[in-house]
């Protein structure tokens, strides 16, 4: 029994009597309180809460009876027993009186201690039952806070949580729809709850059916997960279910327990990063074939090693350079101006003799690359043997480097004047080709002014407002690849938004037999000369300025011409429809792309990689 005391009040004016009372009455787990007037009575009543009350009638002032009628007057003692103590005799007037007053029974003088002790028993029981009866409500109620406080605590965990949790019975009838599930497919539980969970619209057929199978497997698996594609509040949405079947121990049938996270962000963060490292693979490939082109084509152009080296190493620093700034604005938008002040900070350009002027320009990642590589050469080739070519270690006279932007796009001007006089070369160099092929779909135009030479330079796209050369150089005819049968007099279309990387593939081809009809750097290029020029086979990049090459490729195979993909991305990341077209990846190697273009030219299109 929890312990509680359990109180009896003795009131007697007689001292005799309340011994013989106390004395009869005690026992283990039971407090008596005595009281010898009707005053001292009420007092303790005030103080303590008692089970039973054995009262004398006959007292002096205030009697039994009266004390009776003042107890039930107050809420506080009206509900407890009282049992009166008489020597009188018995008498009905007396009796009815007495439950008049409040009393349930009566003990006579002198007291028999087994009547007593008998009724005492038992409100003693009753007050011990009672007591339980108080301790366990207690606990039920401590059980019930608890219970509300953890079922409070859970609505508020799956209201407040990403998880949007589910409830369905084995129909999927909706028994529970969480704040989450409101959150993540923009319907209230009011709407929902004792439909159809495929009613709500949320998850496709197959969804449904796999929930289905979950609760028809119900005592073999009780977890379960699967991805699926869903309608959430803001359309289409990709999200993780977790599902536990619970089958009631009392009725054995199962309900589905669906805890719903929404992943579409995780999805577009994965597609981003796969397309950033599909990106930067391509740069990258990109960027070798640009330093494969130049090792390649410095080499055609140099006659000695040391030769080689000092003009291979200019130009690959001067790309290294324009990487660094690119970098720096992370691949966005790079200064023209900044572009300038490297190549004087880097000593190709010499600050005291050169007068820049010109508008905020910048200019995207492509075009930084290809103009850095072109006031490289412009620079270089002032120093060797023009206006910047020194006398007494003296430059002889200036360079004025000058852009404007206007309707027809960037417009860039090279002059020198003061240097040695200046005639036309009688052979282009590599340089010279990197200048007039270095824009792209630009336009270059020179003027071999005996005073000086002027390079006039158009860039029609890449560029935005900011928030070639003169070569002396003699080409050195050098034994190319041998010609073979099979591509000698072919025609080729060439489609390539990379200049060095075109003229590569170009000296590569010709040097084979073969002749490049068109070299198309941009789309619009690419469509009007694959629908309207004569050629057997065609090279085509797997991205031209971030413009995918399909319409390119379906015109191609529509006019049943043979095509190979020359990329930096991988097959994954090309036209999906063109999966038997070979494919070439950058950097390319020329015996490679020499065998896929005789298997083109002989009418051989099965799949091949390089």
């Amino acid at each position: 029994m929890p312990n509680k005391a359990i109180r009896f009040l003795l009131v007697d004016d007689l001292p005799e009597n309340l011994l013989a009372l106390e004395t009869l009455l005690r026992r283990d787990g039971l407090e008596l309180h005595k009281a010898r007037s009707a005053t001292e009575a009420l007092e303790l009543m005030l103080r303590y809460d008692f089970r039973l009350a054995f009262v004398d009638v006959q007292m002096p002032g205030t009697n039994g009876y009266e004390l009776a009628e003042l107890m039930r007057g107050s809420a506080r003692t009206r509900e407890i027993p009282i049992i009166f103590v008489t020597a009188a005799d018995h008498n009905e007037i007396r009796h009815f009186q007495g439950y008049e007053a409040g009393g349930i029974d009566y003990i006579y003088k002198p007291i028999d201690p087994i009547i007593l002790r008998s009724k005492a028993e038992v409100f003693y029981r009753l007050a011990q039952q009672t007591i339980n009866l108080e301790h366990q409500r207690d606990e039920l109620r401590e059980s019930a806070q608890a219970r509300d406080l953890a079922i409070a605590t859970l609505r508020a965990h799956a209201d407040n949580s990403p998880l949007g949790v589910i409830e369905c019975d084995a129909s999927l009838n909706l028994l529970g729809w969480s704040g989450g599930a409101e959150r993540i497919f923009g319907i209230g539980a009011g709407r929902l709850l004792g439909g159809d969970l495929g009613e709500a619209g949320c998850f496709r057929p197959e969804t449904l059916a796999q929930f289905r199978d979950w609760i028809a497997g119900a005592g073999t698996v009780a977890r379960h997960s699967a991805e699926a594609v869903a309608t959430g509040a803001k359309g289409e949405i990709n999200c993780e279910i977790y599902g536990s079947v619970v089958i009631d121990p009392a009725t054995g049938s199962p309900s589905l327990s669906l805890q719903v996270l929404e992943t579409t962000e995780r999805h577009q963060a994965e597609k981003v990063r796969a397309l950033l490292v599909g990106e930067l693979n391509h740069r990258i490939k990109n960027t070798l074939a640009n330093v494969q082109a130049i090792m390649r084509q410095t080499l055609r152009t140099s006659t000695t090693l040391p030769e080689f080296n000092l003009r291979f190493s200019g130009r690959l620093q001067a790309l290294a350079r324009a990487h660094s700034i690119l970098s720096d604005v992370t691949w966005s938008k790079a200064s023209l101006g900044q572009l300038v002040t490297d190549q004087i900070e880097a000593g190709t350009l010499d600050r005291d003799f050169i007068d820049v002027s010109g508008p905020d320009v910048a200019l995207s990642p492509e075009v930084t690359l290809r103009l850095a590589l072109i006031l490289h050469e412009l620079g270089t080739n002032a120093a060797k043997y023009g206006a910047l070519s020194q006398a007494s270690g003296r430059a002889l006279g200036r360079v004025s480097l000058s852009w404007t932007i206007g309707p027809e796009g960037l417009s860039l001007t090279w002059q020198e004047t003061g240097g040695p006089p200046v005639t036309a070369p009688t052979r282009r160099g590599f340089g010279s080709d990197l200048i007039q092929n270095g824009v792209g779909d630009g336009r270059v135009e020179v003027d071999w002014n005996k005073a000086g030479v002027i390079w006039r330079i158009m860039i029609h796209s890449g560029f935005g407002p900011d928030g070639a050369q003169r070569s002396a150089e003699t080409r050195i005819d050098r034994p190319g690849l041998p010609q073979r049968d099979g591509i000698k007099d072919s025609r080729v279309l060439l489609v390539e938004d990379e200049p060095l990387i075109s003229m590569e593939l170009s000296d590569v081809l010709e040097d084979a037999g073969a002749r490049v009809v068109k070299i198309a750097a941009s789309l619009d290029e690419a469509m009007v000369a694959a629908r309207t020029l004569d050629f057997d086979f065609a090279l085509l990049d797997g991205n031209l300025r971030g413009a995918p090459v399909d319409v390119v490729a379906h015109t191609l195979r529509l006019r049943g011409v043979p095509f190979c993909f020359i990329s930096g991305y991988s097959r994954d990341q090309l036209p999906r429809d063109f999966q038997d077209a070979p494919l070439l990846t950058k950097p390319v190697d020329q015996d490679k792309l020499l065998e896929i273009v005789l298997k083109l030219q002989t009418g051989e299109r099965r799949r091949a990689t390089g």
